[in-house]
């Protein structure tokens, strides 16, 4: 998926894919809260679980702007099916990071040829924005380590066959260390699937670790070194909930630009009427400004220049962004958009999660103001 022409063919096949197979499923998963193996298969058959795992491990090897540029297409249908691929992608990181040749090999191989999925497993009860409050522990047991905690908020919880999860090994942050878990790992035990208002088909759930062993192999980096890993793995991700943001408003834009074109009032589209067509185009307008933001902060990480400034800038205007453009995108459907014959009002629900997760929208402003005024007094 490197050459943009390549990336372009593979989109294309995703798009119609997606809406043959996966469009009609989507009011039944929203409001069931279910993931069909069938829709999860789809994705595997595609190839999108192996596109962060190098080529040298069988995966395709793309990009973090590919790999948005996959994200953003997901999104622009419906985010459920973005995130079961951003989360999956998010988990990797650090094995790409600081993964030994032997623990790649372990990890991607299931990955490339069963299509095993990864979760990612930061937060706690007590430790959200905050990861150097993390309380779950890790304890060295001869040759295995043995994780005791409990996870929150964990996508992909109960479906995913592999848990990133972030463990205390010592105080403060340098006593932060990256594991891998696999699923059947004895004591290992998923809570309820959460209840939620947005991405209803994306399994959301806790994640209790009750005296789980496991090899010390499946240490990932050295002890100590998850804090590190943590910060540059968020570096990487937070373009990718960026581009699920930026594939919601356009998804958004694209259905109000429709009905703008088809719904009559006063004897013509309301498309043709002013008030319409400057919402409209204030729409448009964002999604591109959000869009350009994206793609320069994973350019910048594609160039060995990865930026936490320019990725938290990202995630925050365009997750600000998505929240406009799909409450807009409502209110130009009128009544019909807080229907659910219309997915604007999917959407609009969608888009309120990408100003949470992966960092609130006030700790990105913090990560960038933090930037600002260090660089100020160089």
């Amino acid at each position: 998926m490197g050459k943009p022409s390549d990336l372009a063919l593979a989109l294309e096949s995703l798009r119609r894919a997606l809406r043959e197979q996966v469009v009609p499923l989507l009011p039944h998963m929203d409001e069931t809260q279910e993931f069909p193996d069938s829709v999860r298969g789809l994705l595997t058959e595609l190839g999108l679980l192996t596109l962060v795992v190098p080529e040298a491990h069988g995966g395709l090897g793309s990009s973090l702007t590919d790999l948005c540029r996959v994200i953003e297409e997901l999104a622009r249908w419906d985010a459920s099916i973005a995130v079961f691929v951003q989360a999956h992608a998010t988990a990797l990181r650090p094995l790409l990071l600081a993964g030994s040749p032997e623990q790649r090999r372990a990890f991607f191989g299931p990955v490339v040829e069963q299509g095993r999925l990864f979760a990612f497993a930061l937060t706690e009860p007590h430790a959200g924005s905050d990861a150097a409050a993390i309380a779950a522990r890790a304890e060295p047991a001869g040759d295995d380590c043995v994780l005791s905690g409990r996870k929150r908020f964990v996508t992909n919880g109960g479906i995913a066959d592999y848990y990133l999860a972030f463990a205390r090994t010592g105080p403060g942050r340098k006593g932060l260390t990256a594991f891998v878990v696999p699923a059947r790992s004895p004591g290992l035990s998923v809570g309820k699937r959460e209840n939620k208002m947005g991405l209803r088909a994306s399994p959301t759930t806790d994640l209790f670790l009750e005296g789980v062993r496991i090899p010390a192999a499946h240490r990932i980096g050295a002890e100590g070194q998850g804090f590190a890993l943590l910060t540059a793995t968020l570096t990487a991700s937070r373009p990718t909930i960026a581009a699920q943001a930026v594939g919601l408003a356009q998804g958004a834009l694209d259905t109000a630009v429709r009905y703008a074109m088809e719904r009559e009032q006063f004897g013509q589209p309301i498309g043709s009427f002013q008030g319409i067509r400057f919402m409209l185009a204030e729409m448009a307008t964002a999604v591109e400004a959000a869009r350009a933001l994206l793609y320069r902060a994973a350019a910048c990480h594609d160039e060995g220049v990865p930026s936490p400034a320019l990725s938290a800038m990202a995630k925050l205007f365009a997750s600000d962004t998505a929240m406009r453009v799909t409450t807009d995108a409502v209110q130009i459907l009128g009544g019909y958009g807080y229907l659910k014959d219309y997915p604007v009002e999917r959407f609009m629900r969608d888009a309120k999660v990408t100003q949470i997760f992966e960092g609130t929208n006030q700790i990105m402003r913090l990560v960038i103001a933090k930037d600002l005024l260090g660089r100020s007094r160089e």
